[in-house]
């Protein structure tokens, strides 16, 4: 579960001109497309005739607390249904909240609790919601058609919606927001743009870099590892190595064996570079003591050259720096390019992620509910085409526009004014892009527009600045995602997404192996180089403690049984 996105992140957002279409056509692909159009109901809902009434929601992220009817989105929705919600998001510790609210036995009306839907759940916290989907939810039952036996539990009752579910063709976002080796663009012009595909021509390109800048104190390479980002700094072993993102585990394509890397020669390639540049002066110590916001804070303030991360991770900075390329008369030398690097020549990149459910994230009706039943109608409409145009693209003529070949896009006004998370919030996109019962990231609408603005071409390109395209015409393509190579079907992607049963060995491995990695890492890389093999050899023997065949046997057992219930 290294990557939640929190996903970073990091990094979510998205519409159809034409209500009364039918579902999105089958591609033959029934882990990715929505196949059911027996109970498509695309038409947004009459004005409420029920008294008005407002539900609490608490949201286990970050953002202002607010009512929705206070957003244009969520005015246009209560208009609809009579609903409106008093959202509350977290502030502090996330499990000292919803421990609270389990000791109390007292939850808001629905809930989001993240990486506290374990607890949730264990507490009975959520009510079934089969019985309430058969009855009012047909658009329910469209979109989340394709994975209902991955949302149910062992009793076989569904307690949450995930925001996952894709719908129509897959459709890859073009601009990156998940994984990719990074680097200012100062260096790559220096160098002539060259072709970087491989480890070594990477972390040797910012080396002559900062060779030929050695009174600017630039630091040549820098890693996050704060709190549960720690996989900004484990996960690149396996990127380099040719995988996705799966989480602990590299996964076979054929035979789906699942083995970990956290001890492999992946892992130990990866790190040997790391204590390499750190003996040269090139890698920042405080990589290891840093936390998110000083790490957020270095990547703007353009003293660092290059460096791993999700897109949707470092967004903020990306964005902040952006900003001041705009300031600054457009000169965007501070900026940073991602590269799908890999190992070795012939490796074959999987950065972008294929089509995926994520089965162990949603929002739930809890016990406290005060009207499942109005709840479930109200998440019903809002998986109509025209709703889901509304939330993830925001209101016609002032957010988006509508060309005469019914092709979604937005102007350069509309685009520079979407980069203010306040306007973002008073529109509303701000609190219904993610964390509702949605049409997933990757999603299409029948008439082939994405749901997501940001992976619809035109809105990509139509983003990126003079400079940009200029760039990116030197490597003969005009979006990033072209740098990188399409996707593999992986049907059970992502095995991190895979629940672990409490207190069992594999569930043990996955608690206890941080730790052991946080406390070697740091040594391993920090270390004068005539030490890295006496301590990796150290970390492995620790590793090895851990009930690793156990691990992966059961994830090899769970994505085959993940694979069979998607293939029905």
């Amino acid at each position: 579960m290294s990557l939640t996105l929190m996903m970073s992140i990091v990094g979510c957002s998205s519409g159809n001109n034409n209500a009364n279409e039918n579902a999105p056509k089958e591609t033959g692909n029934a882990a990715t497309t929505n196949t059911d159009t027996t109970t498509n109901t695309t038409e947004a809902a009459e004005p409420a005739k029920e008294e008005p009434v407002t539900f609490t929601y608490f949201n286990a992220t970050a953002n202002k607390d607010t009512d929705t009817n206070k957003t244009e989105i969520g005015k246009i929705l209560e208009d609809q249904t009579g609903v409106n919600f008093k959202m509350e998001h977290l502030v502090g510790d996330l499990n000292t909240k919803i421990g609270t609210m389990i000791a109390s036995n007292e939850y808001p009306d629905i809930l989001q609790p993240d990486a506290g839907i374990d607890k949730v759940l264990e507490a009975g916290a959520f009510i079934p919601l089969n019985d309430l989907i058969d009855q009012y939810g047909p658009n329910i039952k469209r979109v989340y058609g394709p994975y209902m036996n991955l949302m149910k539990s062992d009793d076989g009752n569904i307690y949450f919606l995930p925001f996952s579910a894709v719908v129509g063709e897959y459709k890859p976002n073009p601009t990156i927001d998940q994984g990719a080796f990074w680097v200012q663009n100062r260096v790559l012009k220096d160098a002539g743009y060259p072709q970087i595909k491989t480890f070594d021509e990477y972390f040797n390109l910012i080396k002559d870099y900062a060779g030929k800048h050695k009174d600017d104190k630039l630091t040549g390479f820098m890693s996050l590892t704060h709190d549960w980002r720690f996989f900004a700094t484990t996960n690149p072993p396996n990127h380099l190595a040719g995988y996705p993102n799966d989480g602990e585990v590299q996964v076979d394509m054929t035979s789906m064996d699942s083995k970990i890397y956290a001890a492999n020669d992946d892992t130990k390639r990866w790190l040997k570079k790391l204590n390499e540049f750190n003996a040269e002066g090139l890698f920042d110590k405080s990589s290891f003591v840093d936390n998110y916001d000083q790490y957020l804070a270095k990547l703007t303030s353009g003293k660092v050259l290059g460096f791993f991360d999700y897109g949707w991770q470092v967004n903020q900075a990306l964005q902040t720096l952006k900003t001041e390329t705009l300031k600054n008369g457009g000169n965007d030398d501070l900026e940073y390019f991602p590269l799908p690097i890999v190992f070795d020549a012939g490796v074959k990149d999987q950065y972008i992620d294929p089509a995926s459910f994520v089965n162990n994230r949603g929002v739930g009706i809890t016990t406290s509910a005060k009207d499942p039943v109005r709840i479930i109608k109200f998440f019903n409409n809002l998986l109509t085409d025209e709703n889901q145009k509304l939330v993830q693209w925001g209101v016609q003529g002032k957010n988006y526009e509508v060309d005469d070949k019914g092709r979604l896009y937005r102007t350069q006004e509309e685009i520079d004014k979407l980069k203010d998370n306040d306007y973002k919030r008073q529109v509303g996109i701000g609190y219904f892009e993610y964390y509702w019962p949605m049409y997933g990231q990757g999603s299409t609408f029948p008439d082939g527009n994405a749901v997501n603005p940001g992976r619809q071409p035109e809105v990509a390109q139509a983003s990126f600045t003079p400079a940009e395209k200029d760039r990116l015409a030197k490597y003969g393509v005009q979006t990033y995602a072209e740098m990188f190579s399409a996707p593999d079907d992986r049907p059970w992607y992502p095995a991190w997404s895979i629940a672990l049963e409490q207190g069992t060995d594999a569930q043990i491995y996955t608690a206890k192996k941080p730790d052991v990695q946080r406390k070697y890492f740091a040594k391993i890389v920090l270390a004068s180089p005539d030490k890295f093999d006496g301590l990796w050899n150290e970390y492995v023997g620790e590793i090895e403690k851990l009930p690793v065949a156990e691990y992966e046997k059961t994830m090899t057992e769970e994505v085959k049984e993940k694979v069979a219930k998607i293939k029905g």
